[in-house]
């Protein structure tokens, strides 16, 4: 990949996709993370007006502190950048004493809970995309959007466009880098900041991204492979298949032209 070239191929995609719609400029939710980092920078580049959303809940100390330290570069190096912060922990510790208590199994009370985190800043964002006539910005890349779905349908999937989605997870490293994003994101371990701890992608996952990279463009011999590169297929082929409802269109029910249904 040649970085810089791709890097000014997405800033003037970003530019077009905008001034095609009539849009005013970008928001993004800005989480301390890579991804992140990365999508806001590239908007950043295009000269329209970018507001960078600061969202916690519950949020780890070390993530709050990349996410101010990244957003604060991007306003010195970018004029076209402001921002704002919204603390959503009341929010969602209201929300989370409004539900039923819940008897069984806590793992998926858990899940449910981390789910609607994502869904809560995908509503704030949109919020702000109303307000200033603005396009939300998508920060997924090409691993979690269309090979293991690592991403909350409605939460961090409900975004206007994605401009790092095709790039695989060390292609954004390496735009990243040329882009000058601070240190302390680049050496960060990704994760999702959902859980309101230290736990990583690779921690809820069970493999690196690299490793799931080299999976998902796997095609080869599987019986020359060695007992962890068939666990890191295994791994990229359950949640491909059971995220496959995330990466596919919504099923509709298509009713007969002749509306002759026996």
């Amino acid at each position: 990949m040649k970085v810089l070239e791709t890097a000014d191929y997405i800033t003037n995609w970003l530019l077009d996709y905008a001034n095609k719609v009539g849009a005013k400029g970008f928001v993004i939710g800005v989480s301390g993370g890579i991804d992140s980092a990365t999508a806001s920078t590239l908007a950043a580049r295009t000269g329209l007006p970018l507001l960078c959303v600061e969202m916690p809940i519950h949020q780890a100390e070390s993530q709050v502190n990349r996410a101010v330290r990244h957003i604060d570069w991007l306003k010195k190096n970018f004029s076209n950048t402001t921002s704002q912060e919204v603390q959503l922990t009341p929010i969602f510790d209201s929300f989370v004493a409004a539900l039923p208590e819940i008897e069984g199994d806590p793992d998926k009370h858990d899940l449910s809970l981390v789910n609607t985190r994502a869904r809560i800043r995908m509503t704030t964002l949109y919020y702000f995309a109303a307000l200033h006539g603005y396009l939300v910005v998508g920060t997924g890349n090409k691993v979690e959007d269309f090979g293991i779905g690592f991403y909350t349908k409605y939460g961090d999937g409900g975004v206007d466009l994605s401009p790092i989605a095709d790039l695989m997870k060390t292609e954004v490293y390496a735009i990243a880098k040329a882009l000058g994003v601070n240190e302390d994101i680049l050496i960060a371990p990704p994760t999702d900041g959902l859980w309101g701890d230290d736990r990583t992608d690779e921690d809820q996952i069970g493999a690196s991204y690299p490793e799931l990279e080299w999976a998902m463009e796997f095609s080869g011999d599987e019986n020359s492979l060695t007992e962890r590169q068939n666990e890191v297929l295994r791994i990229y082929r359950r949640l491909n298949k059971a995220n496959q409802h995330k990466m596919n269109p919504i099923p509709v029910c298509e009713i007969p032209t002749e509306r002759s249904v026996k």
